[in-house]
């Protein structure tokens, strides 16, 4: 059953339960709110007939989610492991065991010291000395929700901190482990933020904890085997605008504590042998400045690397002493428009600077004593690269991560001295997968106002070229926050390209792709043209041949789930289907209640409807809930959310679906009882979770 012209009665219907919102003498009747209410008996049985409904709509795919389900599994090597990272005497690595949802995470001894090839792993042969250090099977058992948000050993390899959420709510417990005895200390700390970590002797925890409105707001400071109320606040920030982090540099020489609103930001310095010491600032906070630093020696000399955007649209890289940040400065690298520095990892004798040009993550290595950058160059159009797994201060090699679309992911160890790169994992596909039966490539739509948008493209090619003929097309869309959609490989995705689905991202402004005026023109008043981009994006898909409107289905997350909501109500003639995951539907209710998480820190990105009538009347005439229009056809929608989300409320698709439903839309709502913003938990989860969301999207456009 899936025509607009054949819903069932038994759709359901929320009772209307009208409250007024009143703002700059706009009165705003809304019939749903009373659907926040998360512990009212009457909000979890109508989330409940939801689900049902939802369910008996998309039985009749039951065979092909398991199809998909079963593709996704089999092209994966369940039993598997991670290629090992150095950290002091060990290699650190996790396995995946067919049948179990989650990782273990093990490590086993260095050969010697001037060992950095790491070991070959085979999940067949048993590691000499392995330790498992944590099982998240076994964490996990008689939760039906399990994440971890932080998790490290110490400097000297004897502890394990972990932080466990088993809500979805992503407030986390954190707990010690003797590696030694393998029992937990008595050490535990409710309710903490990700990212904890060990002092670099052992001794202490820094961690972060939130307000009430879910803002990571103090950094505090634990000395191991003391009550968790003797804990020592190390900063807090008072302004609700600023997130706040911490973490030590690479060196070991600093404690970082880092703030940070959309805009603005500021660092506090402050040496780890003294953590009972007194901070100091970096930089002074300064409206619209940012900055980030990395600790490093330079001719004996420590000082701080800074990345900062001020009088620099897309960064540059300064280099400032250690003891007096804010005296001279000497550029290291310059701005240069176009090409967006993102960040700088330092170790002993260089650097690895990581940046964007012509809509590309780049690599680059830099030389700390004539400050030049030699790019890691890659031979395929379109890809992703960045550096991860490179915890040692001063190691011989590199680790790089690499991707795109048709190749899957891979790791490379790069040898510094030589510029040799080394092997060490490619992400296994099973089940014969060749990258040469795919393709990929880049066009160019024109946007309504003459902007180029740029839009990534995949698709078999034993369908033919595309664009020779119209075929079935997944196209995806996020566009804010400055996050960039990078040209990834993915298991899941080939159950549609292997059906003759040409999936399409289109890298809307309000994204960071092509630097920050790519993202300032997609942001605050500007906000619309994310919307009207991926709507020029589609339209110049259909012109050019690529598709048409009837196998046309649109999917966002998140910000990316306003941005279809958005399109929905632009353009619904242009899509046969909207798959909106965890979507920003509500807005402006959300943005005008500072008492919401992440609300006051938001108003950076979209505008203060609350004290600015301008933004207010500007959002509300684009927000989805709000803009849900009468006497139109809408495209079939599915909405999934999660009850325990705290970043994108479940109430927002829920009003959102009952509103689409009362002008005749064929809309579906999916909510997770137990999960948070990124949906269920395990991988089994989560490919069951996946394989419906595509089942729907290929019931859609025909291609079941």
């Amino acid at each position: 059953m899936s025509s607009h012209d054949t819903l069932p009665a038994s759709a359901p219907a929320p009772e209307p339960r009208p409250t007024i919102r009143r703002h700059h003498g706009d009165d705003v009747e809304d019939r749903y709110e009373w659907l926040r209410a998360k512990d009212d008996a009457d909000v979890i049985a109508h989330l409940e007939a939801e689900n049902a409904y939802t369910d008996a709509r998309t039985a009749h795919l039951a065979g092909l989610r398991e199809r998909i389900f079963s593709e996704i599994k089999e092209r994966t090597l369940e039993t598997d492991l991670s290629v090992p990272v150095r950290r002091g005497q060990w290699w650190y690595y996790s396995r995946t065991v067919e049948g179990s949802q989650y990782g273990i995470h093990c490590r086993a001894p260095l050969a010697s010291p001037e060992d950095w090839t790491p070991p070959r792993l085979d999940a067949d042969t048993e590691v000499p000395g392995e330790q498992i250090l944590l099982d998240g099977n076994v964490e996990a058992e008689g939760h039906d929700f399990f994440s971890l948000g932080s998790f490290e050993v110490s400097t000297d390899g004897t502890r394990l901190l972990y932080g466990v959420d088993v809500e979805g709510d992503e407030r986390y417990t954190l707990r010690v482990r003797d590696l030694v005895t393998g029992e937990n200390l008595p050490d535990v700390i409710p309710d903490t933020f990700a990212g904890a970590t060990f002092s670099p002797d052992g001794a202490f925890i820094v961690y972060t904890t939130v307000d009430d409105a879910w803002r990571p707001d103090t950094v505090w400071l634990h000395e191991i085997g003391t009550a968790v109320d003797a804990d020592q606040k190390l900063f807090h920030e008072p302004d609700e605008r600023y997130w706040v982090g911490a973490g030590f540099t690479r060196s070991d020489r600093y404690l970082m504590i880092g703030l940070g609103s959309s805009i603005t930001s500021e660092e506090w310095i402050l040496d780890a042998d003294d953590l009972r010491g007194e901070p100091r600032v970096v930089w002074p906070r300064r409206e619209g400045v940012e900055y980030d630093s990395e600790h490093a020696v330079v001719d004996g000399e420590d000082v701080l690397f800074i990345l900062h955007n001020d009088d620099a649209l897309d960064f540059e890289l300064v280099r400032v002493s250690a003891e007096d940040p804010a005296g001279a400065r000497t550029v290291v690298v310059p701005h240069l428009p176009g090409r967006r520095l993102l960040g700088l990892s330092t170790f002993r004798d260089w650097g690895v600077l990581g940046y964007r040009r012509e809509g590309l993550a780049r690599l680059g290595l830099l030389d700390y004593a004539d400050g030049t950058v030699e790019e890691i160059g890659f031979d395929e159009p379109l890809y992703t690269v960045g550096a991860s797994g490179n915890p040692e201060w001063a190691p011989p090699v590199l680790r790089v991560g690499f991707g795109s679309f048709v190749t899957p992911g891979t790791v490379y160890d790069l040898d510094i001295a030589t510029g040799e790169r080394h092997l060490r994992k490619r992400q296994p596909v099973l089940g014969g997968y060749d990258p040469a039966d795919y393709a990929q490539a880049r066009v160019w739509a024109p946007a309504s106002d003459g902007t180029r948008i740029p839009v990534s493209l995949v698709w078999k090619t034993s369908f033919g070229e595309a664009g020779r003929a119209p075929r079935p097309m997944h196209l995806y869309g996020y566009g804010s926050y400055e996050h960039s959609i990078d040209p990834g490989f993915s298991v899941s995705r080939l159950s549609e390209l292997d059906r003759g689905v040409i999936f399409a991202v289109a890298h809307v402004r309000g994204g960071g792709e092509l630097g920050r005026q790519w993202y300032e023109d997609g942001k605050l008043l500007a906000k619309r043209n994310t919307f009207t981009d991926f709507v020029d994006c589609a339209r110049h898909l259909v012109d050019s041949g690529y598709t048409t409107p009837e196998i046309l289905v649109a999917e966002g997350g998140s910000a990316g789930g306003l941005l279809m909501g958005a399109v929905a109500n632009l353009a619904p003639d242009l899509f046969a289907g909207i798959l909106a995951g965890v979507p920003f539907v509500d807005a402006l209710t959300t943005i005008l209640d500072p008492s919401l998480p992440l609300t006051v820190i938001e108003w950076d990105e979209w505008g203060d409807p609350l004290h600015d009538p301008d933004v207010y009347a500007y959002m509300k005439s684009y927000t989805p809930y709000e803009n849900v229009r009468e006497g139109v056809r809408y495209p079939r929608i599915l909405a999934v959310t999660s009850l325990n989300d705290t970043r994108v409320l479940y109430v927002e698709p829920a009003k959102w679906v009952a509103r689409l439903r009362e002008v005749g839309a064929d809309a579906l709502l999916k909510c997770e009882m137990v999960a948070g913003h990124g949906g269920v938990s395990g991988r089994y989860n989560s490919w069951h979770e996946r394989a419906y969301e595509i089942a729907w999207l290929l019931d859609v456009v025909g291609a079941a």
